[in-house]
């Protein structure tokens, strides 16, 4: 079962497991990590599941597709390696994957 690494707004890092073919943040959900928000339940509508991507598997977890990539132009938080974690799904080759969590919009 592959592994993540989430670093929380605290900053504090959790590794959870996560299911192959399930998206990332159905994995950050499902562990406990409460700053996942996932209001539209992963339909990529809301950005409240919005992560930063580590560089070195950026390659591995693909590009946002254009309506990922429009929700994530509203984000004043958005930054390189910006996804949606709805968008994300675990493989096994990204077990290991890191995401931090975005702050909150305001």
């Amino acid at each position: 079962m592959p592994q993540l690494r989430v670093v929380k707004r605290s900053g504090e890092e959790a590794v959870i497991e996560a299911t192959a073919g399930h998206s990332v943040m159905k994995a950050i959900s499902n562990s406990g990590v409460e700053d996942i928000a996932a209001i539209c339940g992963g339909a990529c509508a809301c950005a409240t599941c919005h992560v930063y991507v580590a560089e070195e598997f950026s390659e591995l977890a693909g590009e946002a597709s254009e309506s990922e990539r429009e929700l994530l132009d509203f984000s004043e938080n958005a930054r390189p390696g910006s996804r949606l974690s709805c968008q994300i799904i675990v493989t096994e080759a990204l077990s290991g994957l890191c995401v931090e969590v975005a702050p909150e919009e305001d």
